[in-house]
């Protein structure tokens, strides 16, 4: 029998060009599911450095810039990588943002 998977949504998560500094700052709350779609838009007037753990740099973006990665795509709820439940995005500055946002949306399945 074969098992359907639905895709469902975290809230979306932003932070303001204001709270994001030379400091790792988190984005939003940390992650209420495994997440299997990872989506982040850098919709600042900088460029940005992102980590996953607040200590280390893992990947930067450019003004305007955006990562999706489908960690799962065509995997079972059972099968497959995720990025953990609990985890949690970080953001610094590269240099220093006046306006627009960070944007984080998190997709996960679920039967």
């Amino acid at each position: 029998m074969a098992r359907e998977i639905r895709l469902a949504a975290e809230t979306i998560r932003s932070l303001a060009f204001g709270s994001i500094g030379a400091a790792y700052t988190g984005i939003g709350t940390r992650f209420d599911n495994p997440v299997s779609i990872f989506y982040v838009q850098n919709m600042t007037d900088k460029s940005l450095m992102f980590s996953l753990d607040g200590v280390n740099d893992h990947f930067a973006l450019p003004q305007g810039g955006y990562l999706l990665l489908d960690v799962t795509g065509n995997k079972t709820n059972s099968q497959g990588f995720y990025i953990a439940e609990g985890s949690r995005l970080y953001v610094k500055e590269i240099d220093t943002p006046t306006s627009g946002s960070v944007y984080l949306s998190l997709f996960y399945g679920t039967d």
